[in-house]
């Protein structure tokens, strides 16, 4: 499978942002979220308005039968509703069921953005120091160029969040910079 070699072609990857927030440390990552929540509504807007792919690949919870429909409802169910109400996906939105860290970790998620030509791939959502990490790693050794919107991803420690965009930077090459610097144009 070879890769686009137009690398202008974006899509937005959502990270674990349908979430139910009852697991551990998320006492540390709402606070977080909560920051993020309102930049990435208006990032996953102006991608849907610019035409670009908005793909939300997320935890499954660990229910082997789930899917986008009950992974949304489960999480509206939740006590942290007004965490997903801003940014749910829509008719369009395309949605990976991962099981690990990365979204690149035995899902359809390279094969999609085969299909739909994307060569640069704009990472948000959470957590920074761990899936968006891992993502932007097996993003980078898949040749696809990475942008990662320090103010649309939530962590749950600060001080690992900001080594883990340095090696983003750093080692792969990942654009680092804020949500409003991203044109979807």
């Amino acid at each position: 499978m070879e890769r686009p070699t137009d690398t202008t072609n974006l899509a937005l990857v959502v990270v674990d942002m349908i979430n139910t927030y009852e697991h551990e440390d998320a006492e540390l990552l709402v606070p977080s979220a909560r920051r993020v929540v309102p930049v990435l509504a208006e990032l996953i807007g102006r991608a849907r308005e610019a035409g670009v792919p908005v793909v939300y690949a997320n935890d499954n919870f660990g229910l082997w039968r789930s899917h986008q429909g009950e992974l949304v409802d489960t999480a509206l169910a939740g006590p942290h509703a007004d965490l997903i109400e801003p940014i749910m996906p829509d008719d369009e939105s395309l949605f990976v069921v991962k099981a690990r860290h990365s979204v690149f970790y035995e899902t359809p998620l390279s094969y999609l953005l085969w299909r739909l030509g994307v060569g640069h791939v704009v990472l948000s959502g959470q957590v920074t120091e761990q899936c968006i990490l891992y993502s932007a790693l097996d993003a980078h050794i898949r040749h696809l160029q990475v942008t990662v919107p320090r103010d649309a991803v939530a962590c749950i420690h600060p001080h690992l969040e900001s080594a883990a965009l340095e090696m983003m930077e750093r080692n792969m090459g990942a654009r680092v910079a804020t949500a409003k610097e991203i044109d979807f144009s």
